[in-house]
């Protein structure tokens, strides 16, 4: 499966969102793209998007930016990804001209049912549990011991 970069750093700036607006603070664009080495004119293309899906809340004015617009454990990551690329857990289709008995096998053993393991899937994973994911793995990263040669 081959994800979009739109997706890979929507997903992204709402971890970083999530993670340094959990005190209520809002998250400017500039932030998040120091932080992620995502350049701000991408994420002002990629953040209206999650907006509009109702994901984050804009916060207009001198100290504007972005929060999220619900608890990030009612946020799935489906809900993320078909607000950025609806493609990706869509139905598969083949662009035949004519019917085809072999198209259709193919379509109800394998897409079909792919499709609903991956929509199902992405139903229950929330930017909660990659956020949590991603403090545990940056906190075991930070009580490695450091060897200098």
């Amino acid at each position: 499966m081959k994800i979009s970069s739109k997706v890979q750093c929507g997903i992204i700036a709402l971890i970083d969102i999530c993670l340094n607006s959990s005190n209520g603070e809002v998250v400017t664009v500039v932030n998040i793209s120091r932080r992620q080495d995502i350049s701000a004119k991408y994420l002002e293309q990629i953040l209206p998007l999650l907006r509009h899906s109702s994901i984050i809340r804009s916060v207009k004015g001198a100290k504007g930016g972005y929060i999220l617009s619900k608890p990030a454990a009612s946020i799935t990551l489906r809900e993320v990804i078909d607000a950025l690329d609806s493609t990706i857990l869509g139905e598969v289709s083949f662009e035949d001209k004519e019917p085809s008995h072999i198209s259709d096998a193919i379509s109800e053993c394998l897409w079909s049912k792919m499709t609903v393991f991956l929509q199902d899937f992405a139903e229950k994973v929330t930017l909660s549990d990659i956020a949590d994911k991603y403090s545990q793995l940056a906190e075991s990263n930070a009580e490695e011991p450091m060897y200098y040669i």
